[in-house]
C-alpha cells in the first residue's frame, strides 16, 4: 500500500526522510505467537477425536492447547482477582477445565482457541496503529539549514530551531518548522496536511508546514511555532490521544461480564453448597453442580457475538474490505452519520486535464491547443505538467521538441516550440491588456472548481485549459446509498478552497460542506457531531485525515493511495479503493448485528430452560451437555450465515 509521499516525485538529497515502514511482525506479539500454537494444536487434534482415535493420540494435543491458549488469560485473571475483579477470561478458562472434568475436552479446547484468537487480534491492531503514530513523526526533516545573524549558514537538527529562527529552504527540501515566508516564491506541496491535490504557491508572508515539499524555488522561512508544536507534532499528539481515549464499543455480553461471571459463580457454590447442607450426598450434589456450571456456562452467549461478526470480517475481506476486529463490525454498524474526505477519498486524486478551450481568434483546434501546452510542459515535474502531458498521450498526440526551457515557480513555464515561444501557466501570466475573451474564460473555470491554465504563444493568449481532481465514478451512487443507511446527507470535510469543494460536493449530491479545514479542524468537527451524541464515520485517505480518523466512532481508509497512518489509524481498510463498497460493508455490519441479537435470545433462552431444570427438577447430566452444545451448535451456524455470497450487498451502482 502506498502512501501519500508515493504520489509525490521524489525529493533531492536534502529533502530528508520519508516516512519509515517500521512494522512489528505480528508473530512478535505474544498474544499472537500464544493464540497460533492454540489453534495450530486444535486443529491437529481435531480430526483424531472426531476419527475415534485412541486418547493417547488426541489427549496430549487438546492439553497442549488449553495450556497455549489459557494460561496468558488465566494468569490475567488471578491477577484481576487481587484487585477484586473477576475477569471473565478467567471464568472462560474455568468453565473450559469444568467441561474437560467432565468429558468435554474438544468444548472446553474450542473456547480457549476462540478467546486466544480474540485476544490476538486486538494486541494486532493496537501494535501497528501506535508503529505507524511514531513513524508519522518522520515526515518532518531531521536537520535544517538556519541562517546566521551575520551571514553564513548552518545545518542544525530541526528539534533545536526556536522561534524567530529564519531557515533556508532549497528546491526539492522539506520545510523545517512551521513558519512565514520572508523571502522568495516557491510552490509547495502540502497534501500531508490539507489533502489539496496541487501544489500551492507560496511567497512573502504565506504561512507554510512543517513536512511539506518546497518545489522549485528556494524560500526563506521565519520559524514561527517551536517543533513540538508544529502542525505535524499536533497531529501525532491528537492520533495517541484519541487512539488512547477511545475505548472499544463493548459488545452487548461484555457489558454484563462481571455480574454474570459473579452470579453465575456464587449459583454454583450454592447448587454445591445448599443440597449438601440439607443432607444430599456429595456424589449427587457434585454432580448438579458441575451440571449447572455446564448448562449455565456462557459458551453459546459468546459465540453469539463472534460467528457473525467474524464471518461478516471474512465476507468483507473476500470483497476488498478489512475489518481490523469484531468490535469494528459492531461499530459499523452503530453508524449514523457520515464525514468524507474530499481529495483522493470522493475524488481519484489525481489532477486531470477536464477543459479545452481554444480562442476563437487564434484559430487553434483543441488537439493543436492541447499539443502546444504539453510540449511546453514536457520538461517539467509539476503536478498539473503531468495533467497536460498525460492528456496529451491520451488524444495520441505528437510531441514537437521543446527548447530553451525555464520555469517560474508560482507563474508557469516557457519554452520555444517551433521557433516561436510559448507560455503555460497560472492566469498571473496575463498581460492585463489581453481581450476579455480570455478572462471570462478564466473565471468559469475558476467558478466550476477548476484551475484554469492559460497558454500563450508569442506573448498572445490562444487558449485555456482546465485542470481538476475528477469525481470517482461511483461517487454519486455511494452518497445516495449513504443517505438511504443513516437517514442523513454525508458531510465533506477538506482542506481544499471553498469553491471547488462545493462545486464537487453539489456533483456527488453532498449538501453541507465544510472547507479550507486542518487535520485539527476536521477532527473537532468530528467531536461536535459526537458530543450531539452522534456516531460518526470517517471516510478518508491521507494523513491529513488521521486525527479524524481516531477521533470519529469508526474510521475507514481507502488503501490503494492512503498513507500508512490513514490505513493504520482506521477501523477498516477498503483495499480495492472501491468507494462503493463502503455503503455494503455498513449494511453487512447492520446484518451481524441483527444475528447477534438473535443469537443472544437463543442462548438466553436454552440456558433458562436448561438451569431451570437443573435446579426445579432433576437434569441428567447428559442431556444437560446436550442441551447446551445445541444451543451452541444453533447460534454458530446462525452466525456463519453471513458467510455465504449472497450475505454481500451489491454495492451501489453496480448492476448483473
Amino acid at each position: 500500500m502506498s502512501s501519500v509521499l508515493d504520489r509525490q516525485s521524489p525529493p533531492s538529497a536534502g529533502a530528508g526522510p520519508v516516512p519509515s515502514r517500521r512494522r512489528t511482525r505480528i508473530l512478535a506479539l505474544p498474544e499472537a505467537r500464544w493464540a497460533l500454537a492454540a489453534l495450530t494444536l486444535f486443529l491437529l487434534a481435531l480430526p483424531l477425536y472426531l476419527s475415534g482415535a485412541p486418547a493417547w493420540l488426541w489427549a496430549p494435543l487438546l492439553a497442549a492447547t488449553y495450556v497455549t491458549g489459557g494460561w496468558e488469560p488465566g494468569w490475567e485473571g488471578l491477577k484481576a482477582l487481587k484487585d477484586r475483579t473477576l475477569d471473565v477470561d478467567l471464568l472462560m478458562v474455568v468453565a473450559a477445565l469444568g467441561a474437560a472434568a467432565i468429558g468435554q475436552v474438544l468444548d472446553g479446547a474450542l473456547l480457549i482457541v476462540i478467546f486466544a484468537t480474540s485476544g490476538a487480534l486486538e494486541a494486532v491492531a493496537t501494535t501497528r496503529t501506535a508503529d505507524s503514530v511514531r513513524g508519522l513523526l518522520d515526515l518532518a526533516p531531521a536537520t535544517a539549514t538556519r541562517l546566521l545573524p551575520h551571514g553564513g549558514e548552518e545545518t542544525v537538527p530541526a528539534e533545536r530551531l526556536a522561534v524567530g529562527d529564519t531557515i533556508l529552504v532549497r528546491p526539492g527540501e522539506r520545510v523545517g518548522a512551521d513558519g512565514q515566508v520572508t523571502e522568495g516564491t516557491s510552490d509547495i506541496d502540502q497534501a500531508t496536511i490539507t489533502g489539496e491535490p496541487l501544489p500551492v504557491a507560496k511567497r512573502t508572508g504565506d504561512e507554510v508546514f512543517a513536512g511539506t515539499v518546497n518545489g522549485t524555488g528556494a524560500l526563506r522561512v521565519r520559524v514561527e511555532r517551536d517543533p513540538a508544536d508544529s502542525v505535524i507534532a499536533r497531529i501525532v499528539a491528537m492520533v495517541e490521544e484519541a487512539s488512547a481515549t477511545k475505548a472499544p464499543t463493548q459488545l452487548f455480553i461484555e457489558k454484563v461480564e462481571q455480574r454474570y461471571s459473579i452470579g453465575m459463580v456464587l449459583a454454583t457454590l450454592a447448587v454445591f453448597g445448599i443440597p449438601l447442607a440439607l443432607g444430599d450426598d456429595l456424589s449427587s450434589a457434585l454432580l448438579r453442580a458441575m451440571t449447572f456450571m455446564i448448562v449455565a456456562s456462557p459458551c453459546a452467549v459468546v459465540l453469539s457475538t463472534m460467528p457473525p461478526l467474524l464471518s461478516a470480517i471474512a465476507n468483507a475481506g473476500r470483497h476488498g474490505v478489512l475489518a481490523k476486529s469484531a468490535v469494528v463490525m459492531e461499530r459499523l454498524a452503530q453508524i449514523d452519520t457520515v464525514a468524507l474526505d474530499k481529495t483522493g477519498t470522493l475524488t481519484e486524486g489525481t489532477p486531470r486535464v477536464t477543459d479545452i478551450r481554444p480562442l476563437r481568434t487564434a484559430g487553434l483546434d483543441e488537439d493543436t491547443l492541447l499539443g502546444l501546452a504539453a510540449a511546453a510542459e514536457h520538461p517539467s515535474e509539476h503536478p498539473l505538467a503531468r495533467a497536460i502531458v498525460s492528456a496529451a498521450h491520451e488524444h495520441g498526440l505528437p510531441l514537437a521538441k521543446a527548447g530553451g526551457f525555464t520555469s517560474t515557480p508560482g507563474r508557469g513555464v516557457t519554452a520555444v516550440i517551433d521557433g516561436r515561444t510559448v507560455q503555460v501557466g497560472s492566469p498571473a501570466i496575463l498581460d492585463r491588456a489581453v481581450g476579455a475573451g480570455t478572462e471570462e474564460a478564466v473565471r468559469e473555470l475558476e467558478d466550476t472548481g477548476r484551475t484554469a491554465v492559460v497558454v500563450l504563444r508569442d506573448g498572445v493568449p490562444v487558449g485555456v485549459l482546465g485542470v481538476a481532481d475528477r469525481l470517482r465514478p461511483d461517487a454519486a451512487v455511494t452518497v445516495a446509498a449513504l443517505t438511504r443507511l443513516t437517514g442523513r446527507s454525508p458531510v465533506l470535510l477538506t482542506g481544499d478552497n471553498d469553491r471547488a469543494a462545493r462545486y464537487l460536493a453539489a456533483e456527488a449530491g453532498i449538501t453541507e460542506v465544510r472547507a479550507g479545514l486542518l487535520p485539527q479542524d476536521k477532527a473537532a468537527a468530528v467531536r461536535q457531531w459526537a458530543a450531539e451524541g452522534r456516531r460518526v464515520l470517517m471516510i478518508g485517505d491521507g494523513v491529513n485525515d488521521a486525527p479524524a480518523l481516531a477521533a470519529a466512532h469508526s474510521g475507514i481508509a481507502l488503501g490503494k493511495a492512503g498513507s500508512d497512518l490513514a490505513l493504520e489509524t482506521a477501523d477498516a481498510v477498503v483495499v480495492r479503493d472501491e468507494l462503493a463498497t463502503v455503503p455494503a460493508v455498513l449494511h453487512l455490519a447492520r446484518t451481524a448485528r441483527r444475528l447477534v441479537v438473535q443469537n443472544l435470545v437463543i442462548a438466553g433462552s436454552f440456558i433458562t430452560v436448561l438451569v431451570a431444570w437443573d435446579l426445579i427438577g432433576t437434569l441428567p447430566l447428559p442431556l444437560g451437555v446436550a442441551g447446551h452444545e445445541g444451543s451452541t451448535i444453533v447460534v454458530a451456524l446462525n452466525g456463519l450465515r453471513l458467510l455465504r455470497e449472497a450475505a454481500w450487498p451489491r454495492p451501489a451502482g453496480t448492476t448483473g
